[in-house]
């Protein structure tokens, strides 16, 4: 009886210690400064707070060696070289030990203190994004829907069905439906790059591979955002 008893609490235990579910993720860049271990990480789609957490268990436990480790997850189509302030979906730091405060109530599943920001849309709010489908964009070509994190909108280029020359409209929308931004971008082909000019002073984007990145005139060809549509 007794060899049966400790067998079941075995058998409990063993069922209690479940392998942990880790979403996909890849590492794409580190960079080590005398502040942090910094690792771009690759994720496929916009996470919960759990998720993102169990992301920064795992990398943490695999990457031991590196000091004050900064993870910094980042959506497809976006380029971790991009200049804007808000690139990232989200950011993780593990701070040190002796720095750790009263306020550093958040742990990651194997009980580390995380500093943990999500600058991205929630899930939820980019679907609401993405399904908006205004009279303006009834019948046209939609060219892809571009969810902005930082400005909260989404950015539907399209085209006339009918159109012989093709003129190109960009509208942007925000959270309640509403027109922004209507812009009819200045087409140029220099250098065989389509750069779309949507301001006065220069600034573009171009779109290509259903990726929308965007370029200001100061940032020397350096584009501050890419998005991906759909997402």
């Amino acid at each position: 009886m007794k060899n049966f008893r400790f067998g079941f609490i075995i058998m409990l235990v063993a069922f209690g210690c479940s392998k942990r579910e880790v979403p996909h993720y890849s590492i794409s860049r580190l960079v080590k400064s005398d502040t942090a271990s910094k690792l771009t990480v690759n994720i496929n789609g916009r996470l919960s707070q759990v998720d993102l957490l169990s992301i920064a268990s795992k990398i943490k436990a695999d990457s031991s060696a590196l000091p004050n480790l900064l993870l910094c997850y980042l959506l497809p189509g976006h380029n971790d070289k991009n200049t804007g302030d808000n690139n990232f979906y989200a950011t993780a730091k593990y701070p040190d030990k002796n720095l750790v405060t009263m306020q550093d109530t958040l742990k990651d599943p194997d009980g580390n203190v995380v500093r943990l920001k999500i600058t991205g849309l929630t899930s939820q709010v980019a679907k609401h994004l993405l399904g908006l489908n205004p009279k303006e964009v009834t019948g046209k070509n939609i060219l892809g829907r571009f969810v902005d994190d930082y400005n909260q909108t989404v950015i539907i280029p399209f085209t006339e069905p009918d159109d012989p020359k093709k003129e190109l409209y960009i509208l942007e929308l925000d959270t309640a439906g509403k027109v922004v931004s209507a812009t009819v971008p200045m087409r140029d082909n220099k250098d065989g790059v389509e750069k779309l000019i949507v301001t006065h002073r220069g600034d573009y984007c171009t779109l290509k591979d259903s990726v929308l990145t965007q370029y200001s005139i100061d940032d020397m060809g350096l584009p501050y955002n890419s998005i991906k549509s759909g997402i």
